[in-house]
């Protein structure tokens, strides 16, 4: 069960719990149930912002957190501080030696779409050690849920062909929030991230350029201890870049029609200052003082010694104003210049933007015509302000092989009973019907079968015909052990995006979405109907 992977022991600790899993682990351990085989079902009610589909994440983080599960002896003595002082000794010992070497874990891979009361996970194993899981495992999967689908959303409006960057580190909800929006948001579509540590852990590509501080610490007096650049092909000598930039000012502010002392000299410096660093990647964040007046004169002789030595500028950003107004504006200049000093490769600068981001703004820029290339979102991605959280629960469905159901005051928080199945039927199209969930017992769905089934809410059964049949749950932990290996996190995008393309745009659509249908065979109807009813369980 040990995994050495620094990362994984990160992720979780077993005491990243509520306390009731522990008073509830003695409640058992004193009944003689500890060992008891029980199965629960992680699953969400609703599907989140007012859509019709969520993607499944943290299967991943939940796989690292089962395989290193260990109480260690100041956990142990830790619950022994706040659970009662007469609690038998025999408990403590009892936790110091359990892990999860008898737990199963069946699950939707992570990306998959997922739709309310379809398990996200299933775990079953030793009734004391699959409910101290509950606590962590529903905090590894609904943020990352949440997260992945807010990402997807967003990557829907957006399109395919605009890059999104996410830069919410600094606006996340801690170190481990910050990690985990920066991971999942990945997952759901974007391209990248701010967030080194989630390069070094994840495997998530990292970007960054420059801030408005770099460009402010400089005046225009100061003088780089070398300002020599060779050439980008390596021939041919050495050039003053800050000497070279100064002669391409007086052009581009001729072109433009401003006075040459009307950029801001410590601008014109820290863009200098950067280009000798990263002359292979030169960006220029053009609003620090005025866009049109200084920003966007200064960029323009930076990226044209560049050009003179081989090099390509790779970019702009605006973070401030009308972005999609100024944008349109950049890029007309872009084209005026790059036809005025024969630099055809100026017209096509990508242009970023960000600035407080959220939905309505990105469907903005991403309209027909904008010519905004990347846009970077923090806020409204990692803190999920439509909606804070997935909702996530993690209910008892058999103790014994015995199904188990929770009736409730309220019928909407009713649990549905038995270990099941779940499948996904698919149209001659690949289109997606609908899914089914089952009992684990009940013979699978046949493609080119009718199959009489009980829509979630319906009143009466109907029928459909798939033409293709999918299982969604996936053996990825038996007894403990690795069944096969994981996805990698780029895998798991693609398989996301994949999924999305297949789901009918009634349903893909973001405001009042069509729902998605889950129904039930109908043996587990029956099963909900007696037990509903108030047959013994």
């Amino acid at each position: 069960m040990a995994e050495q992977e620094p990362e994984g022991r990160a992720a979780a600790r077993p005491l990243l719990t509520d306390l009731y899993q522990a008073t509830m682990a003695l409640g058992y351990w004193r009944a003689g149930r500890a060992q008891d085989l029980a199965e629960f079902e992680l699953f969400f009610r609703h599907c989140p912002f007012g859509g019709a589909f969520a993607l499944a994440a943290g299967l991943r983080d939940c796989v690292r957190f089962l395989r290193t599960f260990h109480l260690r002896d100041a956990d142990v003595q830790f619950l022994a501080s706040v659970l009662p002082p007469d609690t038998d000794p025999a408990f403590f010992e009892h936790l110091r030696a359990i892990d999860c070497s008898g737990v199963t874990v069946r699950a939707l891979p992570e990306g998959s779409l997922a739709f309310p009361g379809v398990p996200l996970l299933q775990v079953s194993g030793p009734l004391l050690v699959v409910q101290l899981l509950e606590t962590p495992l529903l905090c590894l999967v609904s943020y990352a849920s949440l997260i992945a689908t807010n990402a997807a959303r967003l990557r829907l409006i957006a399109g395919p062909k605009k890059r999104l960057l996410e830069m919410g580190l600094r606006r996340a909800q801690g170190p481990d929030g910050g990690l985990t929006a920066s991971t999942y948001s990945y997952l759901g579509g974007f391209d990248c991230s701010s967030n080194v540590l989630a390069g070094q852990l994840r495997g998530v590509p990292v970007a960054g350029t420059l801030a408005h501080s770099f460009v402010t610490s400089f005046s225009g007096t100061e003088v780089p201890p070398d300002p020599m650049l060779a050439p980008a092909a390596g021939q041919g000598p050495r050039v003053d870049l800050a000497t070279l930039v100064e002669a391409w000012l007086e052009r581009v502010c001729a072109h433009l029609g401003l006075g040459v002392q009307e950029p801001h000299p410590g601008e014109r410096a820290a863009f200098v200052a950067y280009a000798l660093a990263f002359p292979r990647a030169f960006q220029g964040l053009l609003d620090t003082y005025s866009v049109r007046r200084s920003g966007l004169p200064n960029f323009l002789a930076v990226a044209l010694a560049l050009g003179e030595l081989g090099y390509r500028a790779v970019g702009v950003r605006l973070d401030s104003g009308d972005l999609l107004q100024q944008a349109q504006e950049i890029r007309g200049l872009f084209r005026t210049t790059a036809a005025q000093f024969q630099a055809p490769w100026l017209q096509s600068v990508p242009i970023a933007v960000s600035n407080n981001i959220d939905e309505e703004e990105l469907a903005r820029l991403a309209q027909e015509g904008s010519e905004v290339d990347v846009v970077g979102i923090g806020t409204s991605v990692v803190t999920c302000p439509r909606q804070p959280s997935l909702g996530c629960v993690y209910k008892l469905v058999s103790v014994g092989g015995q199904p188990r159901m929770k009736l409730t005051e309220d019928p909407e928080k009713q649990t549905l009973p038995g270990s099941k199945a779940a499948f996904r039927l698919l149209g001659p199209d690949g289109t997606l019907l609908l899914d089914v969930l089952q009992l684990a017992e009940e013979p699978p769905p046949r493609a080119g079968q009718e199959l009489r089934v009980w829509p979630r809410g319906a009143r009466e059964p109907c029928t459909v015909q798939p033409a293709q049949v999918e299982q969604l749950l996936q053996l990825w932990v038996q007894q403990g052990q690795l069944c096969e290996p994981l996805p990698s996190l780029a895998e798991s995008r693609a398989f996301a995006q994949l999924g999305l393309s297949r789901l009918g745009p009634d349903h893909r659509r973001l405001e009042q979405p069509a729902p998605y249908q889950v129904a039930l065979s109908e043996k587990l109807q029956a099963l909900l109907h007696r037990l509903s009813a108030g047959a013994p369980q």
